[in-house]
């Protein structure tokens, strides 16, 4: 068989090569000259080798047998195709090596990767044909010389004079220069993101570039930089004026500036004003330099595919290149295949310009209506700074473009713009310009001069700039010497008003975009001008802008010119400003899980769960008005109505109620008017908004407009301490909470400078002030909020001190030895007759319960019908049919509006009066007297036979309190008239100071008695004595029953919850239930003991409570407050105490007693012996221990005998001599030592921390003598231990705790005057809603009041909204 070889063979292996070389310069990104050289040696090579092995294969009709064996013939073939593809293999081994060792400085080589975006997108350019130019035949037009120039098989070089244009002689190849460039030379190397690109990419890659892969946000404003390119100089107040306003432009307003990007000319100085933004430590401004490729020095350096390159900002001085400049963010490298030549950047630029002016400015989404609202488009503006021919061209294109761009000519800075300055200034407004044409030859001869240019070129531009004149009201001139100083107009200022008056936009646009740019000095002097009318509507969507990106100025600047908040303020806008995104970050999301768990990703806040979150905050019995039930009707049709309003758009969508976002309202009950949407007190509603976002400033501004400042300051200073607080539960950063506490401290300081300013001007209203009833607080008072935002501060004030006063006497007025009068009364009540009581007026002034104003009032009932003359008895009728309502006005001085409102009697046509449906959501208010809740609310209740009125207090005229107080007749009842014997009698034990000695001496009487109980024998019945306490603690407990259901909340749960925010409360209910289940253990004869016992456990805290007596005391009351936060602290250092007693009793206990069996006994021993350590053992007596402790617990002595004698006696037993001195166990019998050895494991370490250090047990004696046991393994070790364990215990830990507890009497004791003046407000408010009588007593009052509550509800009655025990 004949075989011959494939003359096809070596091609095969150029396919291959081909191939495998493809591959490697992909991944060592081998230039193609390289490539294309080793191709041309490869092919060279295989086609001597085809020369050399084709000829000895002739075709098989031709050849000629062979004598060689067929065998060698076959070995000779293969050996000669193993000779081709060797030498091939070596042939790319070789050129690969050569190419990695060609590269191996510049990249080292990675594996290969997919194509990123920009690599996908952009492209460069690379000449593919030669064209010889004209000046050097050496060189192509596209400016690269002829040998390093880039040849395509088939493309034939072209000759001399032939046009060279990118499009045709160009072919675009993905880029492959993109990354990172690092400036060095400063103190920190500055970065810039590059690209190299084709200048024929679409604008809308560059744009998805910008925000996409450079994550920039769109601009609010495009200034674009033109001028020269060389090098020229300033003046310097024109440099610092154009670097000072082109910064500021740019900052205020968010503005991109586009500029050329070389180091050079008009670019240079934009960079110089950049490095001044540098220095001032703020926001980078995005500068976009656009910069021809071929123009780049050393632009081979950026070659590489997301690379970081360092680079040096400094050019060679005779390169005709230039560098990039390095206080510009991002560069745009534009390539049309040139080298070392302008105006490949041109076509580009402009386009995206184009492209970017089109956008629409910050879109915003309505969650509603789930379209776009947009406004105007990006505006851009020219500024010329110098500049060459190229820019009056420029200049002309911006003015003549569609739509045109307003220029802003810097005068003074040379050249172009000294030009386009000078015609501007004598250019007249219409076609025909006689000045400028009286002036032509001067100018062609100017132009001559400027630029150097012939006469034909200068002719064209002078018709150049006459063509731009006719667009005078598109050029504005910037001159530094135009004003006087000190009005001169900056830069920033000429380049927005030039937008404003080129563009002819409404004046809603003009304040669009004046808010885009947060500039409200430019919205002052060219928007809100006289004369100027606006659509309806186009303030409110301003202000809704303002509102939601926070910018404080233009809501200002907004309320100034006419915006009206209440009828701005709507319900869905409220509710669209809790769900913006824009402004800064806030921990509202956070609380809100808390609220409404499982919230899903997009959710919608409703106004309810912002009650929520309110309610949450603010605890106690606070309850937002999003969350009360008439609120909800009205939320339910105005969204509802809104929703139906917004399905008759083509595009609208609404998915509101959809899921977790349904709020079950009740609809349809009332009818939907626009007047229902409205808030009673918007500026309450913005406040709360800002504080639960975290606005500040917004949160201030809000809070010295409207009403109710003082209020407003305090509600503030708690949602911010309770968002600190949540904060600091969910771990977050400790600036956050630091944050909240500032904000707190400042609405702190706010109001206590109010009150203060209030109670200087007016004390009387001051104190009016405190006490009125809030009705958009949730019938809230000051006293109450502040109580709740824990302002000692406020509380302390001597105007909250001077209102706790009165409260706290009642109806007594002394002065000295008042407690001793007190209880002499309260022993002789002949001696009350004796004591000092305010009059009439003075009663009527002050705040009282609801009861009391019953009682009153059927005391004065009774007493002018007995006893008053006729005319005496009307006037004073008239005194009660009146009463004077306040109320804090607005601003930040607080003054009263107050009205004198009459009330009219009780008739048909008065009790048919409605509700309606507007005073659902404007707060309404009963003309009504003080009442004081147990919270330290003081509000105003209306008369058992009076029907409450409801009236608006934003009608109130202050003259009309003025014309009251002028009257003859209140002038006659004004004069003091002293109290009745009864009412002496009734005012007496009602007074909250009566009421607390009656309880204190009730109380000690209590404490007598039941000492007594476990002090003797305890009998099978009940002593007399016994029974008292029984009594006493009984009807303690249907009292803190009593408590809980008469508070102010609705559920049950939310009623503990305030009744629980006392620390006494509950420890009383606790001890109550210890003594219920004692008395029933002790009832029973066979656990009479047991009940015994847990008796003598509840007199403990009988005993303690005293302190909360002692509470009272001016200087027992900030020691009873020390002691609780030391216990709180202390319970953090049991803690480490016990780690380092478990670590060393355990360690001790376990050598000592190395033969303990494993039992379940073994872990309750040890807890055992924890838990009599520091109690029942701890009390034992020093010498009892002692000898407990050497007779029992000492190893190697029996344990301790008593007795059958003593023990039935019941006296205690002594140990004898003898006994210590018996035989101890042997070493075997450790195993069986009783579970008290156990207790040596927390026992004997927590005695040695006071000083017991039980030296006999340190190291005891062992194996010395035969009577001695033998010696345990490793008993060396607990001395050493036990030295460890008291040097950390003794000295560390005890130490630890006394800089703790000092540090917490420093603090307290610094505030102790506060402290004891807040304890005093919770005493004063406590026993303000006491009965009358004490414990056990106090039962015959819950009867009472229980009963008049029955026959109140049974006629009907007004004047008990809720169940109320007090009498």
């Amino acid at each position: 068989m004949v075989v011959t070889d494939s003359p096809l063979a070596p091609h095969k292996y150029v396919r291959r090569i081909s191939k495998d070389f493809s591959t490697v310069r992909r991944y060592s990104n081998t230039p193609a000259v390289v490539v294309g050289s080793v191709r041309a040696s490869t092919s060279a090579f295989i086609a001597a080798e085809s020369a050399a092995h084709l000829p000895t294969c002739s075709s098989p009709t031709t050849r000629t047998p062979v004598s060689t064996p067929r065998g060698i013939r076959r070995r000779q073939r293969m050996r000669k195709r193993s000779s081709v593809s060797s030498t091939l293999s070596k042939v790319l081994i070789l050129n690969v090596r050569d190419l990695l060792k060609a590269h191996a400085g510049s990249e080292p080589l990675k594996e290969h990767q997919p194509r990123s975006w920009i690599e996908t997108n952009f492209q460069k350019r690379e000449c593919i044909k030669f064209i010889p130019c004209p000046k050097d035949d050496a060189k192509c037009c596209c400016g690269q010389a002829q040998i390093t120039h880039q040849t395509i098989p088939g493309i034939e070089s072209g000759s001399p004079g032939d046009p060279w244009l990118p499009t045709k002689h160009t072919r675009p190849q993905p880029t492959d220069a993109y990354g990172t460039i690092e400036f060095q030379g400063g103190a920190h190397p500055t970065k810039a993101q590059y690209v190299r690109l084709s200048f024929d990419t679409r604008p809308e890659l560059l744009v998805q570039l910008f925000t996409k892969e450079w994550n920039l946000e769109l601009p609010k404003l495009l200034i674009t930089v033109q001028g020269g390119k060389a090098n020229f100089d300033l003046q310097a107040k024109l440099k610092k004026e154009i670097r000072k306003g082109l910064l500021k432009a740019a900052k205020t307003t968010g503005a991109w500036i586009f500029t050329g990007g070389t180091n050079t000319g008009v670019t240079k100085q934009v960079g110089d004003a950049l490095l001044l933004e540098g220095q001032q430590r703020t926001g980078r401004v995005v500068s976009i330099g656009i910069a021809p490729w071929g123009i780049v020095e050393r632009n081979h350096e950026l070659l590489g595919h997301n690379r970081e390159v360092p680079c040096h900002s400094i050019s060679s001085p005779r390169s005709k290149l230039a560098v990039l400049n390095n206080r510009h963010a991002y560069f745009l490298l534009v390539d049309n295949g040139t080298q070392a030549k302008y105006g490949a950047e041109l076509i580009l630029r402009r386009k995206l310009e184009k492209f970017i002016s089109n956008l629409k400015l910050h879109p915003s989404k309505n969650h509603w209506l789930k379209t776009n609202v947009t406004h105007s488009s990006t505006p851009v503006v020219c500024l010329v700074i110098e500049g060459g021919t190229n820019t009056i061209r420029a200049v002309l294109e911006y003015v003549t473009d569609s739509p045109p761009v307003p220029v802003v000519v810097c005068d003074g800075s040379g050249r172009a713009a000294d030009l386009l300055a000078f015609v501007h200034k004598y250019a007249s407004d219409g076609e025909e310009q006689p000045v400028l044409e009286s002036m032509r030859d001067y100018l062609i001869g100017t132009i001559q001069k400027t630029f150097e240019v012939g006469l034909d070129q200068s002719e064209k531009l002078y018709q150049e700039l006459l063509q731009c004149t006719r667009n005078k009201n598109l050029i504005t001139v910037f001159r530094i010497q135009e004003k006087p100083e000190g009005e001169a107009q900056e830069l920033d200022q000429t380049i927005l008003t030039a937008l404003f008056k080129s563009q002819h936009l409404s004046p809603p646009e003009q304040l669009s975009l004046a808010l885009t740019w947060n500039r409200v000095d430019i919205a002052r002097s060219e928007i809100f001008v006289y004369g100027q009318e606006w659509p309806n509507g186009a303030l409110d969507e301003a202000m809704m802008q303002a509102l939601e990106h926070d910018r404080i100025d233009f809501v200002k600047l907004l309320l100034e010119n006419g915006v009206s908040m209440k009828k701005f303020l709507t319900i869905p806008r409220l509710e669209e400003l809790y769900n913006t995104k824009h402004g800064p970050a806030n921990t509202l999301g956070y609380i809100l899980r808390d609220v409404r768990p499982h919230i899903p990703k997009g959710y919608i806040y409703t106004l309810h769960d912002i009650g929520l979150v309110i309610n949450k905050l603010m605890g106690g019995a606070y309850r937002s008005y999003y969350t009360r039930r008439k609120f909800r009707p009205i939320y339910a049709k105005v969204m509802n109505s809104y929703a139906n309003a917004c399905r008759k758009s083509s595009t609208y969508q609404y998915q509101r109620y959809a899921g977790a976002n349904s709020l079950s309202l009740v609809t349809g009950l009332l009818p939907f008017t626009s007047e229902m949407a409205l808030f009673e007190f918007p500026f309450n509603e913005l406040l709360i908004w800002a504080v639960l976002t975290k606005r500040q400033q917004m949160a201030l501004l809000m809070w010295t407009h409207g009403e109710e400042a003082l209020a407003k300051s305090l509600v503030s200073c708690k949602l911010y301490k309770a968002m600190a607080h949540e904060a600091a539960e969910d771990d977050l950063d400790t600036e956050i909470y630091e944050e909240l506490r500032s904000y707190a401290k400042e609405f702190e300081s706010k109001g206590n400078k109010l009150l203060d300013f209030s109670y200087r001007q007016d004390a009387e209203k001051a104190q009016r002030l405190l006490t009125c009833e809030l009705h958009s607080w949730s019938n809230q008072s000051c006293l109450s909020l502040a109580v709740a935002a824990n302002h000692r501060a406020l509380l302390a004030h001597p105007c909250s001190q001077v209102i706790l006063a009165d409260l706290w006497m009642g109806g007594l007025r002394t002065r000295k030895n008042t407690n001793f009068k007190v209880i002499l009364g309260l022993a002789m009540p002949f001696y009350i007759r004796q004591l000092d009581f305010k009059s009439k007026e003075e009663l009527q002034q002050m705040p009282q319960t609801e009861e009391e104003h019953l009682e009153n009032q059927n005391l004065d009932n009774d007493d002018s019908d007995r006893s008053q003359p006729d005319a005496e008895s009307a006037l004073l009728k008239a005194k009660r049919s009146i009463s004077l309502r306040y109320r804090m006005g607005a601003g930040a001085n607080n003054r009263d509006k107050c009205k004198l409102i009459p009330v009219e009697n009780s008739s048909p046509s008065f009790k048919s009066v409605s509700n309606s449906t507007d005073a659902l959501l404007a707060d309404t208010y009963s003309v009504r007297d003080t009442k004081v809740h147990e919270n330290g609310k003081v509000n105003l209740t209306a008369g058992a036979e009076e029907q409450p009125s409801k009236v608006s207090l934003t009608d109130s005229d202050p003259a009309q309190f003025r014309e009251f107080f002028n009257l003859s007749e209140y002038n006659e009842v004004k004069q003091h008239q002293p109290l009745r014997l009864k009412k002496k009698f009734y005012e007496f034990y009602t007074a909250p100071i009566t009421k607390f000695w009656a309880d204190s001496i009730a109380y000690m009487f209590f404490l007598i008695m039941f000492s007594f109980t476990v002090l003797v024998k305890m009998d099978q019945m009940p002593r007399w004595q016994e029974w008292y306490s029984i009594a006493y603690i009984t009807t303690l407990g249907f009292e803190k029953v009593r408590e809980i259901i008469s508070s102010e909340p609705v559920a049950i749960t939310h009623k503990f919850s305030v009744w629980a925010w006392n620390m006494w409360n509950p420890c009383d209910g606790a001890a109550i239930i210890l003594f219920v289940i004692g008395l029933a253990f002790r009832f029973r004869e066979n656990t009479m003991d047991i009940g015994r016992v847990i008796y003598c456990v509840d007199s403990i805290y009988w005993y303690l409570r005293i302190l909360n007596i002692l509470g009272v005391n001016k200087y027992l009351g900030p020691l009873v407050t020390m002691m609780g936060k030391m216990v709180k602290n202390m319970i953090y250092f049991v803690v480490l105490l016990a780690v380092v007693l478990m670590s060393f009793g355990v360690s001790r206990q376990a050598i000592l007693y190395p033969n303990k069996q494993p039992t379940w006994s073994l872990i309750k021993e040890v807890i055992a012996g924890s838990i009599t350590a520091p109690g029942f053992l701890g009390a034992l007596g020093h010498n009892t221990r002692s000898s407990y402790h050497r007779g029992y617990h000492t190893m190697g002595a029996p344990p301790v005998t008593t007795t059958a004698a003593s023990t039935t006696t019941g006296s205690s037993s002594t140990v004898p001599a003898a006994t210590t001195s018996a035989t101890p166990p042997t070493h075997n019998e450790h195993s069986n030592l009783t579970s008290g050895n156990l207790t040596n494991v927390t026992f004997q370490p927590y005695f040695m921390l006071y000083g017991e250090v039980f030296a006999g047990d340190i190291d005891p004696p062992c194996g010395e003598d035969p009577s001695q046991p033998g010696c345990v393994t490793g008993h060396w070790v607990t001395p050493i231990t036990m030295s460890m364990y008291l040097l950390i215990a003794n000295i560390l830990l005890i130490n630890l705790l006394i800089a703790v507890f000092n540090n917490i009497f420093n603090e307290v004791n610094s505030v102790s005057h506060q402290v004891w003046m807040f304890q005093r407000f919770t005493v004063v408010m406590e026993y303000q809603q006491k009965p009358v009588l004490p414990p056990p007593f106090i039962a015959l009052c819950h009867f009472y009041s229980l009963l008049k509550y029955c026959v109140r509800k049974a006629k009907g009655e007004p004047g008990m909204s809720k169940f109320s025990f007090v009498p």
